[in-house]
């Protein structure tokens, strides 16, 4: 639901009331009206009561068209102010050495829309959804992040387990290599070898005998 006021022929310069008309762009109808109410500017009561126009109309037209409305639920849509005439309003304005200027004191026109539509997103809050987009993104990613380094703890251990086993069996094996080298290396004695010990032994009983009879 949407309505329009206007107030014409307002006295007072059109530059001067954007200033005002500026505060409440975009408002609720309730923070425009507090706001109004508070701005120590001329043409703020002008403009209030433009404000409280619209509502009155808002108001109106949905009774005609049976649809329910809320007056705090309207948010100002549109606002400007145009510049009206200057007939009648010219002044004259002592000048130095006894000189006068003319003045051309304007008029202004001053037009507010409202509506009940759903108002579009600011800017803040749509940087503020990009943020919590991005955080939402983010977080599996970290999470995954997280869970990858105790993965390879496990595959590392695992690894050193499947190792442990291989490293046995190769002392395991060079064991039984150096034994069946000892094996091989190891000499028999011959019979020419046997010989050789057994006149030292022949020697030693007769040694032996001649001490018993003494």
């Amino acid at each position: 639901m949407e309505a329009v006021a206007k107030t014409k022929y307002l006295k007072g310069s059109p530059r001067k009331a954007r200033l005002v008309v500026d505060l409440i762009r975009g408002r609720n109808v309730s923070q425009a009206l507090a706001i109004l109410k508070f701005t120590d500017k001329r043409a703020a009561d002008p403009i209030a009561k433009c404000l409280n126009s619209a509502i009155a109309n808002a108001t109106y037209q949905a009774e005609q068209q049976n649809i329910a409305i809320d007056p705090d639920d309207l948010w100002v849509k549109t606002c400007f102010v145009d510049m009206g005439p200057t007939k009648g309003r010219r002044r004259m304005r002592p000048a130095p050495q006894g000189r006068a200027y003319r003045e051309q004191r304007h008029y202004c026109h001053i037009t507010i829309q409202v509506t009940s539509d759903e108002a579009p997103k600011t800017e803040k809050e749509l940087k503020a959804e990009a943020a919590k987009a991005r955080k939402a993104a983010a977080a599996p990613k970290a999470e995954s992040k997280k869970a990858a380094p105790k993965g390879k703890k496990e595959t590392k251990k695992a690894k050193a387990d499947d190792a442990e086993p291989t490293i046995k069996a190769d002392e395991q094996s060079t064991e039984t290599k150096a034994e069946t080298a000892d094996a091989k290396n190891a000499k028999t004695p011959t019979a020419d070898e046997l010989n050789e010990t057994a006149p030292a032994d022949e020697k030693q009983q007769d040694i032996n005998e001649e001490l018993e009879r003494q």
